[in-house]
């Protein structure tokens, strides 16, 4: 008997396990009843469905709020295209354009600079060339080897007179500064486009303005040679000018009668103002000035020596065999010429001149950004003074402190009636 009841415990009968099998079953397939309805919106029906399958809320919220994506883009680029106005279009217009220049004024420097070394390189190889022929030529007797020494002498002075002109003419070390200044004036532009997209929205005066100093600079500084290049020896020093002119109209009597501090102004920081404006015109350009009329002196003598010394010795060789004279005349002309080309062009005498140029127009922008800040007589159009003072302080390699004390000192020696001893920038 009991191994009956265990063998029933061990194998329960069949009907026990069709009835479990039933139950397991049944609870395997059993699923929550889903409502039947009809969906009219696709919105809808998604909710209803997430709804009725007890999903969880992350889920289903995250279902919910998703849309088509073409619709999505639409969205944002209609709201984009309403939030971006015209101005500030145009303005990434001239932005990219800028960055074109930069480019262009960047190889088109480093080629003119490669033709600097190049020629310089290539005709003081030839006039060394021809001076030794003409002196071996002036040791050799009569025959067809002097002939040949004397032609092919006279032949290589002649070449090397011609390049000279034109490497005098064109002053590639002179062009190849005027396009690294450019370069670098150029990206300044470009970084107060961005800082000035960064900080707010751009109005249409900044877009005419951003195009006035782009187009001065294109004046200033031209890229093509022929027809565009400016003049390498004017009869008269004269500044760069890269800006546009200004429009604006100073009347100091009326700025001094105010009081009190408006937008970061008062009467103190304009009078400021004019005495380092004194200072620099008094001092840093009237000194770049005359070192810029001395480099202009220095360069015409040189380009004229130049070709002079190495025609003379093509003629010289010519007659090399017949007079003595005529062979030292040839050699010594040829190694003066050669040092000349050397110490102009080598030395970079007409780079010197336009580092001179910029200077000298870099104190006059100075200047004339200052008056045209003073004489814009409503205050709140101004530019905030703490921050103009700060920027003339920066332009000029002077800490506030320093600004200030060489405008006090300027006013002191004013009143002495002495001039004073020190220069308004550290940096030139």
């Amino acid at each position: 008997m009991a191994c009956m009841q265990t063998s029933s415990l061990l194998f329960p009968t069949s009907s026990t396990l069709s009835c479990s099998s039933r139950r397991t079953i049944n609870a395997a397939i059993q699923l929550p009843k889903v409502p039947r309805l009809r969906f009219t919106n696709p919105k809808t029906a998604t909710k209803l469905v997430l709804e009725g399958l007890q999903l969880s809320d992350g889920i289903s919220n995250t279902y919910q709020i998703a849309q088509p994506k073409h619709q999505e883009s639409s969205n944002s680029f209609h709201s984009t295209t309403t939030r971006t106005s015209t101005a500030t279009i145009q303005l990434y217009a001239i932005l990219e354009e800028v960055a074109d220049r930069i480019e262009m004024h960047i190889n088109v420097g480093e080629q003119r600079n490669n033709w600097n070394v190049l020629l310089l390189n290539s005709i003081n190889m030839i006039t060394l060339t021809a001076s030794i022929m003409a002196g071996i030529a002036g040791t050799v007797g009569a025959g067809m080897p002097i002939l040949a020494l004397k032609l092919s002498s006279a032949l290589l002075f002649t070449a090397a007179s011609g390049m000279l002109l034109i490497m005098n003419k064109i002053q590639p070390s002179q062009l190849a500064e005027e396009q690294r200044n450019a370069t670098r004036l150029f990206k300044k532009i470009q970084t107060q486009i961005q800082t000035l997209l960064a900080l707010r929205e751009p109005t249409e005066q900044d877009v005419k303005e951003t195009m006035e100093k782009v187009l001065a600079l294109d004046k200033a500084y031209p890229l093509p040679l022929l027809g565009a290049m400016l003049e390498k020896y004017p009869k008269k020093f004269e500044a760069a000018a890269w800006w546009p002119k200004s429009h604006g109209v100073q009347n100091p009597s009326e700025t001094k009668s105010r009081m009190g501090k408006t937008n970061g102004w008062s009467e103190d920081l304009e009078d400021e103002m004019r005495e380092i404006i004194s200072v620099v015109k008094s001092k840093d350009f009237e000194d770049y000035e005359r070192l810029g009329n001395l480099a202009l002196k220095i360069n015409k003598v040189l380009a004229i020596s130049g070709p002079l010394l190495t025609g003379v010795a093509a003629i010289g060789s010519a007659f090399v065999g017949n007079n003595d004279v005529a062979a030292i005349a040839a050699v010594a002309a040829g190694s003066l010429s050669t040092a000349v080309n050397a110490f102009q062009h080598g030395g970079q005498v007409g780079m010197v001149f336009e580092m001179y140029r910029y200077c000298a127009g870099f104190f006059n922008k100075l200047e004339n950004t200052i008056e045209a800040t003073l004489g814009e007589q409503d205050l709140e159009k101004r530019e905030n003074g703490e921050l103009f003072e700060m920027k003339i302080a920066l332009e000029l390699g002077r800490s506030l402190p320093q600004l200030r004390e060489l405008a006090s000192k300027s006013a002191s020696c004013r009143r002495n009636g002495t001039v004073i001893d020190e220069m308004g920038s550290k940096l030139f």
